[in-house]
């Protein structure tokens, strides 16, 4: 699916914070100079620890960037279907953290379970809102990997994997809570020209590995069922962000 794309870059930082303020700094150039081209960036977030820390710095540097946060479309690669004042949800720990500090006014979420009666439903509003505002790419997309090297709320093994013609789909069941998401499929998700991968902590560093093997290996199916970090490629660049604990195994 993504072989013919250029192979990851690994970048690896002594620790979670030097790491948060890295990636802050990339992307507020990323954002600033595809602006100074005239383009209106489309950005896809991630939840977790250490994009939380990552966007507290995006924050804190803000002021000396140049960007325009009034023309910055943001996206999510998933969100839990959960009431809209919920604390597990990605995009209110995003506006948190920097969406409303910065005045970011394109931020596209996720409908809740306050605003759609099932998860398919939200799954259906939020692929027609990419279609209608989107670019066709993200310029660049922030995926968090799970220990068990699941990306977005796409989990290993689960129905989701083999979503085809789909840009949101539903998700139950999910191993880890709340059950109920909503998550970009694979297919949407390579539609970036820039993937970062970021990832922190020694919990994780076995998935790092699984997720940077060989990808020439003959049961790439197998492999990508078993982590779905394997399934996702930028057009132009991935790279995974990582602390020296998730590279520990490399």
């Amino acid at each position: 699916m993504t072989s013919d794309r250029p192979a990851p870059l690994v970048e690896v930082h002594p620790d979670a914070a030097t790491l948060a303020t890295a990636v802050a700094g990339e992307l507020l150039n990323r954002i600033a100079d595809a602006q100074a081209a005239g383009h209106i960036p489309d950005i896809g977030l991630t939840g977790g620890t250490i994009a939380e820390a990552i966007h507290r710095e995006v924050a804190r540097l803000a002021d000396d960037s140049g960007v325009d946060w009034g023309a910055v479309q943001f996206y999510f690669g998933d969100e839990r279907f959960v009431p809209g004042d919920s604390p597990e949800r990605n995009v209110g720990q995003a506006k948190a953290a920097f969406l409303d500090e910065v005045g970011a006014r394109r931020v596209h979420e996720v409908p809740s379970s306050d605003d759609a009666a099932s998860a398919e439903e939200a799954a259906s509003s939020y692929a027609a809102t990419v279609r209608s505002t989107g670019s066709g790419d993200f310029d660049v997309l922030m995926l968090g990997v799970g220990p068990d090297g699941h990306i977005a709320s796409l989990f290993p093994g689960h129905p989701g994997l083999d979503a085809v013609d789909e840009i949101a789909i539903a998700v139950h069941d999910s191993p880890k809570p709340p059950p109920d998401r909503v998550s970009l499929t694979f297919e949407a998700l390579n539609r970036a020209q820039a993937v970062w991968f970021l990832v922190s902590g020694a919990g994780k560093a076995e998935a790092v590995q699984r997720g940077l093997a060989d990808l020439a290996e003959p049961d790439e199916a197998g492999a990508l069922r078993e982590t779905p970090a394997r399934g996702v490629r930028g057009i132009a660049e991935t790279v995974w962000f990582l602390d020296s604990e998730a590279a520990s195994l490399l």
